[in-house]
């Protein structure tokens, strides 16, 4: 009895205490602390954030700009401290362009990674090349963080850009690069490129980005300076699923799709408009076969594709094999190592000291260029046996070159001027016309020389071979075969034109041959 009293009296007193904890508890007040949405930058970081999370790469910039941050994660600029540190070279020259801080943007004091040395900023991150992001994060609408496209080309004083990174002798893109027709040949052949509505989107920087689509923001967008075809026009600093962060693939045979196709690929047949008889950057589609005026007694049209190991499946990256080929070398007179990155573009570059020059009109010879291209990629066994190729089919082309040249001149002397049987307006494509588009097609150097154009060589090459050197190496049996069937057109369409029966009967031999042989696919 007194067990059962206890045990009550027990249970009443577990009630009241639970009623008054449980009033306890819906007094109580719960206050949520949100953590800060990025981490105050260490004092002298001149106000760049760096990463949010460094584990998962996630920059302060990426918290809200979420796509861009999914594609840049995926760069070699994410992994740029990574990949020097194990480099077995690393050291603190190195290491200011691996990171954040003042190189690659607007600012001039040292700042991020130079001044505090904090892991956050390791990695070339969106403030890189956008600068400092603390104002624009504490007030989105006030300041708008916008990089620079320009390349400045003055490596002594370089205050902005992929330039203040992308140079010296270990990777001179920069240098290469300035070298270059992307950098000089803006205003074009007739000197109006840059302003004139159809060139723009292959002659300027802002012009190729409007044409491709790209809409993001760039300092020199609006500007009425045009800018030339800059690093940011071919490469996406955002990152993309192609090779090299570019914006359209290389390792592709399609010149629909390949990234140089997308400017290299205009005019490659006989047009009475713009540039009538001349063609207007016919590169891809003379490699693979397609370009030219194609005589009706050739019994050859555009879709055989008429073409050489450059334009076939056994070159799976076509114009970068050769045009942007990277090699070690030193310069001749001190030994120093110096690393050719192939951005002077030449296939066979110019050497002077030991270095790519950007000229264009050397001897072609294995001393005065580099034939690293041809030896490197698998398709030619030496520099000496390549040159020897080379230099049977110039010698052909050119005899047959200044044949149809002779030839041209007879049946009209004044050639492509006003009247007579070469009249590109008068709207009828005669068989002389195509005639002089092919030898055109064959010597295109010469072609923007007699436009005294100063980004080549208004005076002319002192090589006799080089302004064929390009067309050639391109496409040498495609164009063989225009400049027979030509030859043997007019022989048979104007009387001034007659050349010797065995002349035409070794053409048509020639053109029987390339047949046969297979290069007609």
């Amino acid at each position: 009895m007194r067990s059962v009293r206890w045990l009550s009296r027990f249970l009443a007193a577990l009630v009241v205490v639970g009623g008054v904890l449980a009033t306890g508890c819906t007094d109580r007040v719960t206050v949520f602390k949100q953590k800060p949405f990025f981490d105050q930058p260490p004092a002298g970081a001149g106000d760049f954030l760096g990463y949010s999370d460094e584990a998962t790469k996630t920059t302060v910039c990426g918290d809200c700009h979420v796509g861009v941050q999914a594609s840049w994660v995926k760069t070699k600029h994410a992994s740029a401290w990574a990949d020097l540190e194990a480099s077995g070279h690393a050291n603190d020259t190195c290491r200011s362009c691996h990171t954040v801080n003042e190189l690659g943007n607007a600012t001039t004091d040292s700042a991020g990674w130079e001044t505090t040395k904090d892991t956050r900023y390791q990695d070339v991150q969106c403030e890189s090349c956008h600068g400092p992001g603390l104002q624009h994060v504490e007030n989105p609408d006030a300041s708008q963080p916008i990089p620079s496209l320009a390349v400045q080309t003055d490596t002594t004083s370089l205050t902005n850009g992929c330039a203040e990174c992308h140079n010296g002798t270990h990777h001179p893109f920069v240098e290469q690069w300035a070298l270059s027709k992307h950098a000089t040949f803006i205003n074009g052949i007739d000197g109006h490129a840059a302003t004139t509505e159809g060139c723009v989107e292959c002659h300027t920087g802002q012009g190729a980005l409007n044409g491709w689509g790209v809409t993001g923001p760039y300092l020199e967008k609006d500007s009425s300076t045009p800018l030339p075809i800059v690093c940011g026009v071919c490469h996406d600093p955002h990152g993309s699923p192609n090779l090299h962060q570019l914006r359209f693939p290389i390792n592709t045979n399609s010149i629909d799709v390949h990234l140089c196709a997308q400017c290299h690929n205009r005019s490659a047949q006989p047009d009475a408009g713009a540039h009538g008889l001349a063609p207007m950057a016919p590169e891809a589609q003379l490699l693979v076969g397609a370009a030219g005026y194609f005589p009706p007694n050739l019994d050859l049209t555009q879709s055989d594709s008429i073409h050489g190991t450059h334009g076939s499946t056994a070159n799976p990256t076509l114009c970068t094999t050769c045009h942007v080929h990277a090699y070690s070398t030193q310069f001749k007179d001190t030994g120093e190592a110096f690393s050719a990155v192939g951005h002077t573009f030449n296939a066979l570059p110019c050497i002077e000291n030991g270095v790519p020059s950007g000229n264009l009109d050397c001897a072609i010879t294995t001393a005065a260029r580099s034939f690293d291209a041809c030896t490197t990629s698998g398709c030619h066994g030496d520099a000496s046996s390549t040159r020897s190729v080379l230099i049977s089919r110039l010698i052909l082309v050119k005899e047959r070159s200044d044949t149809l040249h002779a030839m041209l001149l007879r049946i009209d002397a004044n050639l492509d001027g006003a009247g007579g049987p070469i009249d590109p307006n008068d709207g009828v494509l005669t068989p002389a016309e195509g005639a002089l588009f092919n030898y055109n097609l064959a010597n295109w150097l010469e072609e923007v020389n007699k436009n005294n154009n100063p980004g080549y060589y208004p005076n002319g090459f002192t090589n006799q071979y080089v302004s064929l050197l390009g067309s050639t190496v391109h496409n040498p049996f495609l164009l063989t075969a225009l400049l027979d069937g030509s030859i043997n057109q007019l022989a048979n369409t104007y009387s001034a034109a007659s050349t010797s029966p065995m002349y035409l009967q070794q053409i048509k031999t020639e053109i029987t041959d390339i047949k046969a042989k297979g290069q007609v696919h």
